[in-house]
């Protein structure tokens, strides 16, 4: 089975261009929401593997919040991509950790793998130098 994908992202393109590459590379994008709302929507619907969750979204700066929410909550794997990593310096209890935006489709790719592995319960390889892992 293909391991299901959330996209939280407010940003229209950002959210397309991510699934274009999550879809290549073989995942199953469940949806790409724009606010905290429709992504607890979803994950009561839908199984959800990992999210990728922006701080920022449309309903204002709730994805932090609901990186956590989704976490400790719903049993998913969120990684967070976002441009204002200093929202989440200090970690987020639950979470893997933060992707600077912009990046790039190789760095996407390296660290939904590693967050994938992680959930799975494997280790190794270590992480991607562009992914900063929370405590």
């Amino acid at each position: 089975m293909k391991p299901r994908i959330l996209i939280i992202e407010d940003e229209a393109i950002v959210a397309m261009e991510l699934r274009f590459v999550l879809e290549d590379l073989g995942y199953e994008v469940v949806d790409a929401v724009a606010d905290a709302r429709s992504a607890r929507n979803v994950v009561r619907e839908t199984p959800v593997d990992l999210a990728l969750v922006d701080i920022h979204l449309s309903d204002g700066p709730t994805g932090v919040e609901l990186g956590r929410e989704l976490a400790n909550d719903q049993n998913v794997t969120v990684l967070y991509m976002t441009a204002n990593p200093g929202m989440v310096r200090d970690g987020v209890a639950g979470t893997i950790g933060v992707l600077t935006k912009p990046t790039d489709e190789r760095a996407v790719q390296t660290a939904v793998a590693y967050a994938l592995r992680r959930r799975q319960g494997e280790m190794s390889p270590p992480a991607p130098a562009e992914l900063r892992l929370f405590a």
